[in-house]
């Protein structure tokens, strides 16, 4: 079963990425495709109508999970497997700094 995630940029839906059995998506949104002033999410994931797919977790993903002892705290925390990137991803990147955050589906 695939578990798939918002991606919002600035608070506005911009994608879905999905975790299958072959691995990740991402599909931009339509509809912030279509907005004149919508950003990439990432420098190495340019907007486009076709999905990405990748057998990993999109590099940019998973720079935004915490490492280190932020990482332990959350594995410790939430009681996650640390080589789950994907629930690590749902779980802590729901409020980051930066115009990048995650929503569960």
């Amino acid at each position: 079963m695939a578990k798939s995630a918002k991606v919002l940029y600035e608070g506005i839906l911009a994608a879905r990425l999905s975790e299958t059995d072959e691995g990740y998506l991402l599909q931009y949104d339509g509809e912030y495709l279509q907005h004149p002033d919508s950003q990439p999410i990432s420098l190495t994931l340019p907007k486009q109508q076709e999905p990405y797919s990748s057998k990993v977790l999109f590099p940019f993903f998973d720079g935004l999970i915490p490492e280190g002892w932020l990482l332990d705290i959350a594995v410790d925390h939430w009681k996650i497997k640390a080589n789950d990137r994907f629930e690590l991803l749902l779980t802590t990147c729901r409020d980051t700094i930066g115009a990048v955050t995650i929503e569960s589906e």
